[in-house]
């Protein structure tokens, strides 16, 4: 690793793209998409499977378990395959990439005199620099980055930059597999284990599918590990979010060395496609990204708690 492009420089530029992607998941815009096509907007999980996993194409639940990881089996067999009953991949990609532009549209507004509008120079640097990033990315064994790097680029410079985000983000989100498989904590051990650190509450966890059952089964084997305290009064599983209190923070030491190293192997994981444009590029891009991040955070439409631990590890 470069020594000027440091773990924290790659992790903070993660922190910062990462919102600019969510607004897919969360605005009112891609809701009206999602509707649109014909999905379910009682929750936002019909249309999050569709969206996500348009790229890797109509394939079935097997695959974008693999994929995702983290999900419950049980949870993605529910709207895997079934989301391409509904709409083809190809429409999805359409309808999300107008969903983007909407929800851009309404956050940042299109004023050239705004320097964080769509129509800045700002923001047309911040979408070219990220795309130089994106576009080096080595996607060898990250099969989501392949995905999203195999679509065509937009045109418009807002959506060039959330399309580098995406890509980058699954990059990195690939590279974080690789780390847990490392780490031999499975799909559920990774966040029960992540629960512990302080990442977030446990109920947080809930809308991955566990049962109480299933995410109580995994703390114990954890605990057999040594990596998290027995389970004792109060604790309760994510997978319904009514049993008991949620209780994070129960890591041992050896259970937080083993989840700073998953993080360290991440951020490392992830460097690659930065090195493009440098440690210089690095710096000016993350401070282009501040002011969008800020309006993307004051729209209000991001949950204040997440489960990728942002802003907490």
């Amino acid at each position: 690793m470069s020594e000027d492009l440091t773990p924290q420089r790659v992790r903070q530029l993660w922190h910062l793209l990462e919102p600019l992607h969510a607004v897919l998941y969360y605005a009112p815009e891609a809701h009206d998409e999602a509707a649109a096509l014909g999905y379910g907007t009682e929750s936002r999980w019909p249309s999050y499977f569709a969206w996500r996993a348009a790229p890797l194409g109509p394939v079935g639940d097997a695959v974008v378990t693999a994929a995702f990881y983290s999900f419950n089996p049980a949870m993605t067999a529910r709207y895997v395959p079934a989301a391409w009953d509904v709409a083809d991949p190809a429409k999805v990609l359409a309808a999300r990439e107008r969903a983007v532009d909407r929800a851009y549209r309404s956050i940042f507004g299109d004023d050239p005199r705004d320097p964080d509008g769509l129509g800045a120079p700002a923001l047309a640097e911040a979408a070219r620099l990220a795309r130089r990033a994106a576009e080096a990315a080595r996607t060898a064994g990250r099969p989501l980055a392949a995905a999203n790097a195999a679509l065509p680029w937009p045109e418009p410079p807002h959506l060039q930059l959330w399309h580098a985000a995406t890509i980058l983000r699954e990059h990195r989100g690939d590279g974080h597999l690789a780390a847990l498989l490392t780490a031999d904590l499975d799909a559920v051990e990774s966040l029960v284990s992540f629960a512990a650190v302080g990442a977030a509450a446990e109920e947080t966890f809930a809308g991955r599918g566990w049962s109480d059952a299933e995410w109580t089964a995994a703390r114990s084997r954890l605990a057999a590990r040594g990596l998290v305290t027995a389970a004792g009064a109060g604790t309760a599983g994510a997978g319904t979010g009514t049993a008991g209190a949620a209780v994070s923070g129960t890591a041992t030491d050896a259970g937080r060395a083993l989840r700073a190293e998953v993080e360290r192997r991440t951020d490392e994981l992830a460097t690659d496609p930065w090195r493009a444009i440098g440690a210089d590029g690095a710096e000016r891009l993350a401070d282009l990204l501040g002011g969008p991040w800020v309006k993307v955070l004051g729209s209000g439409m991001l949950p204040a708690e997440n489960t990728l631990g942002i802003g907490k590890v």
